[in-house]
């Protein structure tokens, strides 16, 4: 009885390699109108000259093909599952990276900071001894409550006292709900939308992912990030 074959990282380097880079994909990022994945990086940088995937030549959109770019946490997970050590060589040079960029605009030299990148306190206490994403590159954000006095449950949302946060790039949409909801004492069954730039932001989205390609704003008006809430609106 033969023992069965061992794969080799290799043979699955056709599903886990950029088509653009050639390297490992950083971020999977899939264009959803042909379901190609590429680096974030490198499909944001291909958009800027082109409203084409790279690949197979479709028209993504007319004029905002960023917005049909969805990010993969599965596909990454598998890729640092099957590739040792590249989970920690790009975090370390994502915070190089940060660390690099001059954020003028936020009177920064060195960049988001990587400290303990929990989400702050709006009342400004501490709290909490958790190290997650401790050594992650921070973003700073300002959640607005997004007020239309036509909508149901407006009087249950209100605004925040103190708006202003500074989290972890890669916190997702959904724990911003979740830190929302305890901060404004909504009951457990109540949903809020978030968006960006009037578009309703997916659970999974990232800090970072939003800012890369959903935040339009740069230069001295980008910074912090604005993202609104407001009661979820049922379209069905």
């Amino acid at each position: 009885m033969t023992s069965p074959r061992k794969h080799l990282v290799k043979d699955f380097n056709h599903f886990i390699t950029c088509y653009v880079c050639k390297g490992y994909l950083i971020k999977p990022t899939t264009v959803t109108e042909c379901l190609h994945t590429f680096c974030r990086s490198c499909i944001i940088q291909h958009f800027e000259d082109s409203n084409d995937c790279p690949k197979c030549g479709i028209q993504v959109h007319e004029t905002n093909p960023r917005e049909m770019l969805r990010l993969d946490n599965t596909l990454e997970e598998i890729i640092f599952k099957l590739v040792p050590g590249l989970r920690e060589k790009e975090q370390q040079q994502e915070i190089e990276f940060w660390r690099s960029r001059k954020w003028k605009e936020n009177g920064e030299e060195d960049g988001p900071r990587s400290k303990r990148s929990r989400l702050d306190d709006d009342d400004g206490g501490g709290g909490g001894d958790g190290d997650y994403h401790r050594s992650d590159p921070q973003i700073a954000i300002c959640l607005d409550c997004l007020r239309n006095s036509s909508l149901v449950g407006e009087n249950v949302v209100k605004g925040l006292m103190k708006k202003f946060i500074r989290c972890s790039t890669r916190v997702t949409v959904g724990t911003i709900k979740k830190f929302l909801s305890l901060k404004l004492k909504l009951p457990s069954s109540y949903e809020l939308d978030v968006l960006c730039n009037g578009e309703i932001m997916g659970k999974d989205h990232t800090m970072e992912f939003i800012y890369m390609t959903r935040w339009r704003l740069r230069g001295e008006t980008a910074y912090p990030m604005v993202l609104e809430y407001r009661p979820r609106i049922d379209f069905g």
